[in-house]
């Protein structure tokens, strides 16, 4: 961990630390090295796109994203490519996934879930009026900005984990079948209009229960429910809200209520205000094309630089014991799919450690430099959980460890990790949980000194 330190950059941005990552794609934190604006950036392997006949499809999706500037939807900025890789340039939101404040308050005030679903309504609304169809719209896919305000990730991009087969339509090859509409699951091909509005349905149903309309451990019996929409609300729900949920809840499609009736609706009507925002029609799709070609020319630059390791951030604040460290990450995040610790272990000590505690849980092992990867053989609600780990060295005696969802059931990480927190007892010094005066600390320290202090998410992406 004492050997200089490697900065990776595609094109003008500079490449940290992977925050997400699926079967087609991993996703990273880059800033944009000309602004200093952070982002997030979506690699995918073009070999895989290729090899599913995926490029047009594709391209269709990333172009007509580009043309989606709507202030409750993930901004897709730019697309770039090399010989082997596709990047995908989205605006980074800092606020953390809707699913974690369910999963860490439970059920939401009518109020407030109306709030939300005011938002999602009008991201959905505008997407489809545009001809582009999420097709995963669940909690997991909501993000919070600083504001609290809904932001839809990956609209338009979902396809990436579909297939459109010969007859046109979309089919689903969905792991998790909770959030998704009876007609996707005959697999018959469906209208992506009418199954992302049940999907929306049953989001609602979550925000106001706590809980999912339709569960099952038996898949099939799952696929029943929901086919017959055989669900219950609680009895704290209002009237209005039992009836417009019944209302989107509805298995026939073709009867299913639709957006515009949405709108007039008794409980959505309710403090609904429209959104207002300019549209600007300078978009350039000119990189969406060059993307596919094999020309040079038309690949972005992927470099490694070599830097000398240097006193940063971290290595100041760990001088004052008064001053913690976990909290300069996702201040306002709290545990969600991802967490970390510090540690003053060595750090193949800490390795060996994870790996003695996570075998015993039922865990597989693969080490490669300071990453691990802890694949576990029994499959759960979501398939096998995967976790990922990585060590960072952020003072010569003081190191950070993170601790990722890389695959699986969400729930089921924050299981697995409670278990592995009580293995590590001896390793850990301080977790993300115990440093809630960090940040303070911090901006009181470089007051005093005088200093400039750079803000919470570029401390993040330059590693400090």
């Amino acid at each position: 961990m004492s050997q200089p330190k490697i900065k990776r950059r595609v094109g003008k941005y500079e490449v940290g630390r992977t925050i997400g990552e699926g079967t087609f794609a991993k996703v990273k934190f880059a800033r944009n090295s000309e602004t200093g604006e952070p982002v997030a950036l979506k690699i995918l392997d073009k070999e895989k796109v290729l090899k599913h006949k995926m490029a047009e499809q594709i391209k269709r999706e990333i172009a007509t994203m580009k043309l989606i500037k709507h202030p409750n939807v993930v901004r897709l900025y730019e697309v770039m490519g090399s010989k082997t890789k596709i990047f995908i340039v989205l605006e980074f939101v800092t606020g953390g996934e809707l699913f974690d404040k369910i999963v860490k308050h439970g059920r939401m005030r009518e109020e407030e879930a109306r709030r939300y679903f005011h938002q999602l309504i009008n991201a959905v609304d505008y997407c489809h009026s545009r001809g582009v169809y999420h097709r995963d719209l669940k909690p997991e896919n909501l993000l919070l900005d600083a504001y609290g305000n809904l932001k839809v990730s990956d609209f338009g991009l979902s396809a990436l984990s579909q297939q459109v087969r010969d007859d046109g339509l979309l089919h689903t090859t969905c792991g998790t079948p909770n959030y998704v509409a009876p007609e996707v699951l005959n697999d018959r091909g469906y209208d992506g209009a009418t199954a992302d509005l049940w999907s929306c349905g049953v989001i609602l149903f979550v925000l106001l229960a706590g809980y999912l309309p339709f569960d099952d451990p038996n898949l099939m019996t799952l696929y029943k429910k929901i086919s017959a929409a055989e669900f219950t609300c609680p009895p704290w729900l209002s009237f209005s809200a039992m009836k417009l949920i019944t209302r989107i809840l509805d298995p026939n499609p073709m009867t299913r209520i639709t957006i515009p009736e949405i709108l007039e609706d008794e409980w959505f009507k309710k403090d609904y205000k429209p959104p207002v925002f300019e549209e600007k029609e300078d978009t350039n799709l000119d990189d969406v094309e060059a993307v596919f070609k094999d020309s040079e020319e038309h690949h972005v630059m992927e470099k490694r630089e070599e830097q000398p390791a240097a006193m940063n951030a971290f290595e100041l604040i760990s001088m004052s014991k008064g001053l913690n460290l976990g909290n300069l990450f996702d201040a306002e995040q709290g545990f969600k799919r991802e967490t970390r610790f510090t540690s003053k272990c060595p750090a193949n000590e800490i390795i060996h450690k994870i790996e003695e505690a996570a075998k015993p849980l039922g865990f597989d092992v693969h080490k490669k430099n300071y990453k691990m990867r802890l694949e576990n053989s029994k499959a759960g609600r979501k398939g096998n959980l995967n976790v990922a780990t990585e060590i960072f060295q952020v003072a010569p005696s003081l190191h950070m460890v993170e601790v990722r969802k890389a695959k699986g059931d969400t729930l089921e990480f924050h299981k697995f990790y409670k278990n592995l927190s009580t293995c590590l007892e001896d390793v850990v010094w301080k977790t993300e949980e115990d440093m809630q005066e960090c940040w303070k600390a911090w901006t009181i320290l470089m007051e005093c000194t005088g200093l400039v202090y750079p803000s919470k998410m570029s401390i993040v992406i330059n590693g400090y």
